[in-house]
């Protein structure tokens, strides 16, 4: 073929099929044409509108030391505890010092248990095995649901920092007319370990999959 037949032959395949704009499909005698097909942009597909998380709800806490010979200068694990509730976000409804005397412990958490602006109380100390030892006895039959999720687990958080002399603590946690009451070890460390690890989370309105929080509405449901 001419060099000068071949050219018109490749201009009117150009004008035939036009580069950029709308594309042309031949089909015998009739010409379809289509609008350019635009790509989604690779990040943009995949992305999906995340709602914000709601404010954390403020809970209200009453802490416990049980001690023979704490004080208010002295009782460092009660101040750390308070320092961490409120650190967290939360209110602290009142602050106490007891002996390790079952009635004694059994009587100011019962006050706080029907108290109605107390949600969770936190005791450190008590936990013991030794004869003075009686934060357990004391608070047990106050409850009228146990946690025992909260024992085990404080054991192997704490089994991971001191070996096994954590089979000594007798940390316990229950509900008791709708208020949680979590019992730690009279140790600074033992206390840390408890809020930092379990119940800071559980006290978290936004932690998922879920929280002790979210259930305070049904913990007086029969």
């Amino acid at each position: 073929m001419p060099d000068c037949q071949l050219a018109r032959e490749h201009q009117l395949a150009r004008n035939r099929h036009p580069q950029g704009g709308a594309r042309a499909n031949v089909e015998g005698n009739c010409t379809k044409t289509h609008p350019p097909r635009e790509s989604p942009h690779p990040i943009a597909k995949h992305m999906t509108a995340t709602p914000p998380s709601p404010s954390p709800v403020s809970v209200r806490i009453a802490v416990l030391t049980v001690s023979d010979t704490r004080t208010d200068a002295t009782d460092k694990s009660g101040r750390l505890l308070v320092e961490l509730l409120q650190a967290a976000g939360h209110h602290l409804s009142a602050k106490a010092i007891a002996p390790d005397d079952i009635y004694q412990i059994r009587a100011i958490v019962s006050a706080w248990i029907a108290d109605e602006t107390v949600q969770v109380i936190l005791t450190a100390g008590g936990t013991g095995v030794t004869g003075r030892d009686c934060t357990p006895e004391a608070i047990a039959p106050l409850l009228d649901k146990t946690i025992p999720g909260f024992g085990e687990v404080f054991r192997l958080l704490s089994f991971q920092e001191i070996g096994t002399s954590t089979v000594q603590s007798r940390a316990i946690a229950g509900v008791a007319n709708g208020t949680y009451v979590f019992c730690l070890p009279g140790s600074s460390g033992a206390c840390r370990t408890g809020w930092e690890k379990i119940v800071k989370d559980q006290l978290d309105s936004n932690h998922r999959p879920c929280n002790f929080v979210e259930l305070a509405p049904r913990l007086r449901e029969r």
